[in-house]
């Protein structure tokens, strides 16, 4: 059985502050099981149809590890998503039959029939990266309550594919997605772009994002500014150091320009990925996990497209351990913003899907 709850930390509205700029949050429970680890909202993906929020997740057996994720690596892991009808206050667990990874017995990729029309009302999609060295999708036309695929994606002649949800919409059959590939080395990875103009039929690379690095540049959450402009957020490692970085484009992925660093550190432990907003008053909201004593959820808004970032907004810092974040954000239609993540509050246990609902003020 799940243990589904959504509760109100010390139930009120917490009022925090950075530097002076304060914000109202309030923090619920998406998904939490007695001896699961629940986790990486950011592999998965969020989509929003106004007050309807769906996030994917995954749950594995939980077992304490004092130097990596807590889960039971010799058990296999299950594939869930979270629905809610008002806004992130409440929620539902869901394990469409689609989402079983084939590992775990679920149907087999294939290759695409195209067609798709990426500009449906209900339409979602979900990339995910498999056993095997290439990755795949999934399709939605009814908001996330059924998935058609697993279908296939190229390798775009790169070692191998790892793919987490990113992608802009640019026309009836026309879709850019943010993918990771292995470095030459075969180890991870280099960002880049690749497009479909079919319906997801066919697709061609388009560019790299940056050069290759030396450590790993991962993860990309990506906004369309304009036409032609797009602005996207990479997980960064080199070292023992841990960023987020920005690259922008001005020619719709052609070339792409080391932008600035809204994120200067994520803390240690590989460090952790962003997920990038444009707001409907126009400014962007970035929101990561650190994984450094205060362990927990930050957030910085721009008002300029990106080009400088406001001082870091403290979500939550209540952690238990490093084990945390991989968050993922939409935009609520009363201007609230929805932030989900996993969390824990203590490193023995278990790992739950969180959420914190923020008011980013006005412009």
């Amino acid at each position: 059985m799940f243990t589904i709850r959504a509760l109100v930390f010390s139930g009120f509205a917490i009022s925090l502050s950075a530097a002076g700029l304060k914000v109202q949050a309030r923090n619920v429970v998406v998904y939490q099981e007695a001896g699961r680890f629940g986790g990486w909202p950011a592999n998965q993906g969020i989509w929003s149809w106004g007050n309807e929020i769906v996030v994917g997740l995954r749950s594995a057996v939980f077992k304490v590890n004092p130097t990596g994720h807590a889960r039971d690596n010799s058990k296999p892991q299950e594939e869930y998503q979270a629905r809610s009808l008002d806004g992130g206050e409440t929620w539902s667990i869901e394990k469409p039959r689609e989402i079983v990874r084939p590992e775990n017995g679920g149907p087999p990729p294939v290759d695409s029939p195209g067609g798709f029309d990426f500009t449906s009302p209900g339409f979602a999609m979900m990339l995910r990266s498999g056993d095997e060295r290439a990755s795949r999708f999934y399709i939605s036309m009814d908001r996330a309550r059924t998935w058609s695929g697993p279908y296939k994606l190229p390798l775009f002649g790169q070692p191998r594919i790892m793919a987490r949800t990113d992608y802009q919409v640019f026309g009836k059959r026309e879709l850019m997605l943010f993918l990771t590939a292995g470095k030459k080395n075969d180890k991870e990875g280099h960002v880049f772009c690749a497009r479909t103009t079919d319906g997801g039929k066919a697709w061609e690379f388009v560019s790299w994002i940056g050069p290759e690095p030396d450590g790993y540049s991962i993860m990309p959450s990506s906004v369309r500014l304009s036409s032609r402009e797009i602005l996207t957020a990479i997980r960064r490692k080199e070292g023992d150091k841990h960023w987020i970085e920005n690259y922008r484009t001005m020619d719709t992925g052609r070339t792409w320009q080391l932008f600035n660093r809204p994120a200067p550190s994520t803390g240690g432990h590989s460090g952790n990925p962003p997920s990038m907003i444009k707001l409907r008053d126009g400014r962007l909201a970035i929101t990561y996990g650190v994984r450094a004593e205060p362990y927990g959820i930050r957030a910085r808004l721009s008002s300029d497209n990106g080009g400088t970032w406001g001082a870091e907004i403290v979500l939550r810092a209540d952690g238990g351990c490093w084990d945390l974040g991989y968050p993922r954000s939409v935009e609520r239609p009363d201007g609230k913003v929805m932030t989900a993540y996993y969390f824990n509050d203590h490193q023995d246990k278990e790992r739950y899907i969180g959420a914190t609902i923020w008011d980013p003020g006005a412009k």
